[in-house]
């Protein structure tokens, strides 16, 4: 049974895959609703037209009129409360919201949501395996593959679901069994005032939270909360009480909760400290809502890692290839950066730049220095990255991604890495990260 009154008028505004979902959830309610959209010819408007036309869609700039016909609106994660043509309805009193709000108002199995700058969609798809291992019917997704709305199901006995902080924005009390940040770093700043306004979005995530799962080596993740609320947390340290880390013991590291070593690190298929790190929190998140250790442990053994997130390509010439498209802040180049850099014996050779979002490069400098040999700058924003490291290591501009390519292996010696991570969107040169991860990986592989 929903639990939206049927007697209101709703309207959709942005018909994106989210905005289609939420369709399809009002239309078999029987809801009143509308659409509207900024683009004169969104991504679904056809979808729409076929499938119901008797939906009023209005495409666009948005009529403030029009939204205030509505009692609530809920808006696509793409476009900015700050739109003045929403904040004209909000002011006169229509309420913001979006699918995620409407999907735990409707979904009747405990979820985990996990939110971060980085590493969300590997974290996420480790408890969704785990829990599968577990024997759980588990429905994974939100930011991440399918949309929320789309997985409600009375069936289903746990949800796992990567939020972004523009699907908090509009989250006003997601009531989740347990939640988490993985960490903070600056992303989005195009869309954010400054890191404060983006912080407290990813925060929106604990709200009505029964407990929390935090990066002790990221003050960042630490929700301010009430005592007695269930508090777990993971890093990189040796863990204590409610704890997962890392322990070592003549000479093998494992991976360990508070006493207990739990499995040695060299049998994670996934490299670098950074997965190690999401291994971890991937556990605290299992263990939370009482997966057994036997079955977490059992899919991390098995788990390779995800497309475009430092995933590896190839061996040529004693060096190995890593694509982490993925990577497109300045946090996930640093995960990827530090995370592999520490993990091997030889220097990783950068190839990164495209389209910055108004990020400050200058955090790259230091671990840049520690860990490289060389940059390989492309795209439009290869010069701010440059300015910001100096002289840290030599730099190299390419013209493309197969001459960054080239000029990398060129580079290289025996036992480094080739690691793309762009630290950068990728709009300025591809339609998108995956164009982006896939065209290297192909030109990686054809290599003679």
């Amino acid at each position: 049974m929903s639990l939206i009154a049927s007697d209101h008028f709703r309207i959709v505004v942005g018909l994106g895959k989210s905005g289609m979902s939420l369709v399809r959830f009002l239309a078999s309610r029987g809801v009143s609703f509308a659409v509207a959209d900024t683009r004169e010819n969104p991504p679904e408007l056809a979808t729409l037209r076929r499938d119901y036309p008797q939906v009023d869609v209005r495409c666009g700039e948005l009529d403030v009129e029009f939204l205030c016909r509505a009692d609530e609106l809920y808006v696509s994660p793409g476009l900015a409360l700050a739109t003045p043509a929403l904040q004209a309805a909000a002011a006169r009193g229509v309420k913001l919201s979006g699918d995620i709000d409407l999907f735990a108002r409707n979904a009747k199995a405990p979820i985990v949501a996990i939110s971060g700058s980085n590493a969300k969609s590997t974290v996420t798809t480790l408890v969704g395996e785990m829990a599968a291992a577990a024997g759980k019917r588990v429905a994974v997704g939100g930011n991440l593959g399918t949309p929320a709305l789309d997985l409600l199901s009375d069936d289903i006995e746990l949800y796992v679901m990567e939020l972004s902080s523009f699907q908090l924005e509009t989250t006003n009390d997601l009531g989740a069994e347990v939640a988490t940040v993985l960490n903070i770093s600056e992303d989005h700043m195009d869309r954010y005032s400054g890191l404060p306004a983006y912080h407290l979005a990813k925060h929106r995530i604990f709200r009505g939270a029964r407990q929390v799962v935090f990066n002790r080596q990221d003050a960042l993740t630490r929700p301010l909360m009430g005592e007695g609320l269930p508090c777990w947390s993971f890093g990189l340290s040796v863990p204590d009480f409610k704890a997962f880390g890392l322990r070592e013991e003549q000479g093998e590291k494992y991976l360990a909760f508070e006493f207990q070593n739990l499995m040695p690190v060299r049998e994670l298929k996934i490299r670098g400290a950074h997965n190690q790190a999401n291994a971890l929190a991937a556990l605290a998140l299992g263990h939370a809502v009482g997966l057994p250790f036997d079955a977490m442990l059992s899919s991390l053994r098995t788990f390779a890692g995800l497309e475009h997130r430092c995933q590896w390509v190839r061996e040529l010439d004693g060096v190995s290839y890593y694509n982490d498209s993925k990577a497109t802040n300045v946090g996930a180049a640093l995960a990827a950066i530090e995370g592999l850099g520490s993990d091997m014996d030889g220097k990783l050779i950068l190839i990164a730049g495209g389209d910055g979002k108004g990020a400050d490069f200058s955090g790259l400098r230091d671990s840049v220095a520690k860990h490289c040999r060389a940059v390989v700058l492309m795209g439009r924003d290869s010069g701010l990255i440059a300015d910001a490291l100096g002289d840290a290591v030599p730099q190299i501009r390419a013209t493309s991604l197969d001459d960054a390519i080239a000029q990398s292996r060129a580079q290289a010696r025996p036992g480094d890495a080739i690691l793309l991570s762009p630290a950068c969107a990728s709009f300025d040169m591809f339609k998108n990260y995956e164009e982006r991860g896939h065209l290297f990986a192909r030109a990686v592989e054809a290599l003679a």
